[in-house]
């Protein structure tokens, strides 16, 4: 058979995304603080864009004031912030299906205040800014920022009011510097060495490359350490760990040679070798461990008192308190929410006034742009609220009870009881918050995977095997310290059968050390 070209009729169906809807896409993903930033970006190329004022606010308000909240408990095939409108750009459904009466009791119990640990150490330098493992939450999980006993939303909205102000670690040593080193040339170095002091207040450059990158001699530049060093806060200056205690040492002139051969052996200290230690002092075990609790008050992160950074702070996206009825009512966070107006009387104006075509084309554009914007900012809200109850309704547990009661949920089991798709509901909760009576969370923190139960009932959650795991460990005595085997024993009764090696796994997401260690820890605490 030849081999020639021929015209075909072929019909095809295929998904095109228009950039209209790659942005409405992308504005779902978005967190508050990102579209907020987007939407000024807009206001500025926009001309048919601007804010909305008071008035319009407030005719909004009234006209949508179903809208911005949803009381679960009575909710019906057609209730939710999309009931009666048309399919949305993310194919919403138009209702919220029937969901079962919640709670009847008061909120009780004490939720877990959960905080993410400090940043990675460097080398030969402090591993941990918290006390006791008992501080450090699970990593990459958003933990409990706060709680509020009256579930008010004003409350909750209000609570990064009250965090304190850092001072600027610069500031105050570029004073000092000024007041105790009068040469200039002597302060150019101090403020050089000052440049290269980490967040922890070491000196993290080698004073060679810091002389030749000057062009001063070594010897000079170590002179002006000295004198750096002797500036407050104490220990700030410093290359080592072992150079940072001894500075808070000297400066309370406890830096005598027993102290100095301790601080020789820091190595046989975190290997908590009290036996070896003595000898090496060439003191009693007593004094030992009295030198080694006066170590423990000294401060191995002289600078982060005086970091120069804010704390994120964590604005929720959504409130939930209880309901009058029973239940729970969800509210979007109004604040994060952008308010922009079409000025469509003013295109009808400024378009009667053009008269040439690229003139009216481009304003045509901005008004299709402006009316898409405002779709999508409408359409996401919907669509973050009505994920939100979703994830309410079935974690309705949790909040009742606790962390023990999370329940196995994933991104499916959502998407299936309001009829939307994954890849919707992992866009709509990534970024996003939501404030509870029980704290602050992420709405990814609700999502977690499933335990088999042996005893035939409901499956457990990851999150709430790891919660059982850590009250098991606070509750334990010093003299009966559970190893990984005997917490999986413990475990085993209450239908929650897992290996050792992931009791080991979950200690470590949790941040706490093994049995050996602890008993370490409660031997010596004990012993003080």
């Amino acid at each position: 058979m030849a081999l020639s070209p021929r015209l075909h009729i072929k019909q095809t169906q295929s998904l095109i995304l228009t950039p209209q809807l790659l942005q409405a896409i992308r504005l779902l993903q978005m967190s508050s603080l990102e579209l907020a930033g987007f939407v000024e970006s807009e206001l500025q190329e926009n001309p048919l864009l601007s804010r909305r004022d008071d008035i319009a606010m407030e005719r909004d308000d009234e006209s949508r004031a179903g809208d911005a909240e949803i009381d679960i408990t009575d909710a019906g095939p057609n209730a939710g912030p999309d009931a009666g409108s048309d399919a949305g750009i993310f194919d919403l459904p138009g209702a919220l299906p029937q969901t079962a009466d919640f709670l009847t009791d008061a909120i009780d119990g004490n939720p877990a205040d959960l905080f993410p640990d400090a940043g990675a150490p460097g080398e030969g330098r402090p591993e941990a800014s918290g006390n006791s493992y008992r501080d450090r939450g699970p990593r990459g999980g958003a933990g409990v920022s706060g709680r509020s006993a009256s579930g008010s939303f004003d409350e909750l909205a209000g609570r990064h009011e009250n965090l304190p102000g850092y001072q600027s670690l610069v500031a105050t040593i570029e004073a000092s510097i000024a007041a105790a080193i009068p040469d200039s040339a002597m302060q150019m170095i101090a403020l050089a060495l000052l440049a290269d002091l980490d967040g922890a207040g070491y000196l993290g450059t080698p004073l060679t490359e810091l002389a030749e990158r000057l062009d001063v001699d070594q010897e000079v530049v170590e002179a002006v350490l000295r004198r750096c060093q002797e500036l407050a806060p104490s220990g700030v200056f410093a290359r080592s760990l072992k150079e940072c205690l001894a500075l808070q040492l000297a400066e309370r002139d406890r830096l005598d040679p027993a102290m100095r051969a301790l601080l020789d052996h820091l190595d046989l200290l975190a290997a908590r070798a009290i036996d070896e230690l003595a000898p090496c002092c060439g003191v009693g075990r007593e004094d030992l461990e009295a030198m080694i609790a006066e170590l423990t008050e000294l401060d191995p992160k002289p600078a982060q008192a005086f970091a120069e950074f804010r704390p994120q702070i964590v604005v929720p996206d959504i409130f939930v308190r209880p309901a009058p009825g029973g239940g729970w009512a969800l509210e979007l966070n109004e604040e994060t929410l952008p308010r922009v107006l079409v000025e469509r009387a003013y295109y009808v104006e400024v378009l009667g006034r053009l008269g040439g075509a690229e003139e009216k084309k481009f304003l045509t554009e901005c008004m299709q742009q402006a009316t898409w914007l405002e779709k999508s900012l409408d359409q996401r809200a919907r669509t973050i609220l009505k994920v939100a109850a979703e994830i309410i309704r079935q974690q309705d547990a949790f909040l009742t009870h606790g962390v023990s009661h999370l329940r196995p949920l994933n991104l499916r089991m959502i998407a299936q009881s309001i009829a939307m798709h994954e890849s919707t509901i992992s866009r709509a909760t990534a970024n996003k918050f939501i404030a509870t009576p029980r704290g602050i969370f992420e709405l990814k923190y609700f999502f977690s995977s499933s335990i088999p139960s042996t005893g035939g009932g409901d499956d457990h959650s990851a999150e709430a095997v790891r919660h059982r795991i850590r009250k098991l460990i606070d509750n334990e005595r010093p003299d009966a310290i559970l190893s990984d085997d005997a917490i999986v024993s413990r475990l085993r009764p209450g239908g929650i059968v897992i290996a050792r090696r992931t009791v080991a796994k979950y200690r470590d997401l949790m941040h706490i050390p093994s049995s050996i260690e602890r008993r370490r820890d409660k031997q010596t605490a004990s012993a003080r």
